[in-house]
């Protein structure tokens, strides 16, 4: 039982917190017992992250590329953002070619650098990042086909 006192308009109050079973709870006020209702405790109000869409500008313009703008590029196959974090270095340009865990760029995640590599052999076709941006678990980095 936990005992607290309080002075309230010049009145002074010794209360005691009793049991609390669910919502109630027995307290006991200047030597007189009672029975309390307690409100429930509301739940916290979850906020909802918006991620934005679509292509960020890059070092190099994905618009270099052969396939031309980067609207025209299949984002679906992208390698993308294994964790949330900021974008710190990009390694490639549009255009270069790559080998299988060649490092496309280096994102930061809890103070720790991770090296994004390339999945595959190929062609670098598009770059959906900027150096800087912070991008959120599976966001499309590079595109290498």
């Amino acid at each position: 039982m936990k005992t607290y006192k309080y002075t309230i308009n010049g009145n002074q109050y010794e209360v005691a917190i009793g049991d609390i079973v669910e919502n109630t709870a027995s307290v006991t006020v200047n030597g007189e017992a009672f029975t309390v209702e307690m409100e429930p405790e509301e739940e916290p109000v979850k906020k909802k992250v918006v991620v934005k869409t679509g292509v960020a500008q890059s070092s190099e313009p994905a618009a270099s590329s052969s396939e031309g703008a980067a609207g025209n590029v299949n984002t679906a196959n992208a390698i993308k953002a294994p964790l949330p974090g900021v974008i710190t270095e990009i390694m490639v340009a549009v255009g270069d070619e790559v080998k299988s865990g060649d490092v496309l760029l280096v994102l930061e995640a809890m103070k720790m650098a991770n090296n994004i590599e390339a999945e595959k052999a190929g062609t670098v076709k598009a770059i959906l990042v900027s150096q800087g941006a912070s991008v959120m678990e599976d966001t499309p980095l590079v595109v290498v086909e």
